[in-house]
């Protein structure tokens, strides 16, 4: 089975940045898709944003414009680059993928996921 692995979470201040970084244990396999979900103690968790298999990207509304969703294919490896970070960006960030589409925020909120990381704190301070 698929093992991801989320790291670059941390403490930063308002208004940094971090990238995030998800490695998968299967270097040939591209998932239909792949994105990140965050999770704050208490509430559901929710995508934040999603890639396909062939690079379509989307993003939640709230998150549009200062977030970066990308993935190095020849090495497996996802990205999620945040910006201009708020506390309220602050949870637990977990890298996560399926085998199935659609390959939206919208879907994925709905339909879930396969396989998922352990997850990577973000930890956003005023």
């Amino acid at each position: 089975q698929v093992v991801l692995t989320e790291s670059g979470g941390g403490s930063v201040q308002a208004g940094g940045s971090l990238r995030l970084a998800c490695a998968s244990s299967h270097l040939l396999y591209n998932p239909d898709c792949m994105g990140w979900f965050r999770q704050v103690s208490g509430e559901e968790r929710e995508a934040v944003a999603v890639i396909s298999k062939d690079g379509t990207t989307d993003s939640a509304d709230s998150r549009k414009g200062r977030l970066t969703n990308s993935k190095d294919k020849p090495k497996n490896i996802l990205y999620l680059q945040m910006n201009n970070l708020s506390p309220e960006d602050s949870a637990i960030y977990y890298c996560e993928e399926a085998g199935r589409t659609p390959c939206t925020v919208q879907a994925r909120n709905k339909y879930g996921m396969d396989v998922w990381g352990k997850g990577t704190l973000v930890n956003v301070s005023a």
